[in-house]
């Protein structure tokens, strides 16, 4: 058993790791917990964090491991955390190869993982020609012949909008669900073609897309586009411990990311369940460590 640490953090993607940038500066003794499997690994650039535009995701946690290393009282563990256990306001955790820790606060940081529409060949053209976020990738797309794939109708029409921003030359596809008729008239309206059927096959080479097939043997050039996929909760720590969730999947946080369970905290795409900017995450990973050590001082400061 390792000696009590102050805050643990579970998950070392962008908010995990600012977070424990901010405790280690705060005098704090953290443990953060990587498992090393993030769910934008299919993606070579990611964009929007100011002074790091483009960068590849694995050099920007590489950057920060490297910042993190400055402070001696965070140490970092390649390993999942198996298992989480509140007793009597101590958190005692169990990693997958059986190493045991305690700590008086934990950060939850594991993000979310997605399920793409089952279409053949979407999976390898993801992360190259296909994304999820126009505001990540939609510079590197503009004014190309885009598609919009989509099976959740709402979410995708909203996708399409968003998308209409960088190419005015757009497809919506909904894979077999049908478009609200007040939307396609909206759509028309804005200049975005429509198909709601079903798609046998997205065809590219290299990863860039170059044809939409259909079950009808209709074809659509296209060379790159956006996706709707499912979000979930990356780890089911959270809900182990009864933090309350909110209306969208996500874990329900105040503006410090307390959750509803006393000492649990929680950052990053996991608290929104929508898939965030890094800086975005980054920064409510900030937010949750001045939290967690504003709470630590309050329970340790000695009244007058």
């Amino acid at each position: 058993m390792s000696s009590l640490l102050e805050c643990a953090i579970i998950g070392g993607g962008p908010a995990g790791l600012s977070a424990a940038l901010v405790l280690g500066r705060a005098r704090r003794r953290v443990a953060l917990f990587d498992e090393g499997e993030p769910r934008n690994a299919v993606t070579r650039e990611a964009h929007g964090f100011l002074t790091r535009d483009g960068i590849a995701p694995a050099e920007l946690r590489r950057a920060a491991h490297e910042d993190i290393r400055k402070y001696g009282n965070v140490s970092v563990h390649r390993m999942k955390v198996a298992e989480v256990a509140n007793e009597r306001g101590l958190f005692r955790l169990r990693t997958e190869e059986g190493e045991r820790f305690e700590a008086k606060k934990l950060i939850v940081a594991t993000g979310l993982k997605e399920r793409l529409p089952a279409i053949d060949g979407l999976r390898e053209l993801y992360g190259r020609s296909l994304f999820s976020c126009p505001y990540c990738d939609g510079w590197e797309l503009r004014d190309q012949p885009l598609v919009v794939i989509g099976e959740q109708e709402e979410k995708a029409y909203h996708l399409a909008k968003t998308a209409s921003q960088w190419s005015r030359n757009l497809l919506l596809c909904t894979n077999g669900s049908a478009i609200a008729e007040g939307r396609k008239r909206a759509l028309e309206a804005n200049g975005i073609r429509w198909n709601e059927s079903r798609i046998r096959v997205a065809l590219g080479t290299d990863g860039i897309l170059s044809r939409v097939i259909f079950e009808g043997g209709e074809e659509e050039r296209r060379r790159g586009g956006f996706v709707v996929s499912e979000w979930f909760q990356g780890s089911a720590i959270a809900e182990s411990l009864g933090c309350k969730m909110n209306g969208k999947g996500g874990i329900e946080t105040d503006e410090f990311g307390r959750t509803s369970v006393e000492g649990v905290f929680a950052a990053g795409d996991a608290s929104v369940i929508s898939p965030a900017q890094l800086i975005v995450a980054a920064a409510e990973g900030s937010r949750a460590a001045m939290g967690v050590n504003g709470d630590l001082i309050h329970e340790s400061f000695l009244p007058g």
